[in-house]
């Protein structure tokens, strides 16, 4: 499968990329080649493969989440650059 000047054109367009005629040139061959290696990949026979969302065996790497009761508010509000009311004061963004 190839793609054409015209496409990578649109796609730069949509994008809002200005390309030089150079660009357009070896944007064309680029993505022409990788279309081309994504068809031989096509090709070959997965029937036997079971589906892998990571090439490697992976587990939850997440630590447990657990709830400890907040002892000092004053501690937390230091780390802002403004309090009031035992709150962190933000600037106004919207009218």
């Amino acid at each position: 499968m190839s793609i054409s000047k015209k496409d990578v054109e649109h796609v730069a367009k949509l994008a809002r990329l200005g390309l030089t005629e150079e660009e357009k040139e070896l944007f064309t061959t680029q993505l022409s080649n990788i279309l081309d290696y994504a068809e031989n990949l096509k090709k070959l026979d997965t029937k036997n493969i079971p589906p892998t969302s990571h090439a490697i065996p992976m587990k939850n790497v997440l630590r447990e989440d657990i709830v400890i009761p907040c002892a000092d508010s004053k501690d937390i509000l230091a780390n802002g650059p403004e309090v009031e009311d035992k709150m962190f004061k933000v600037p106004k963004i919207m009218e």
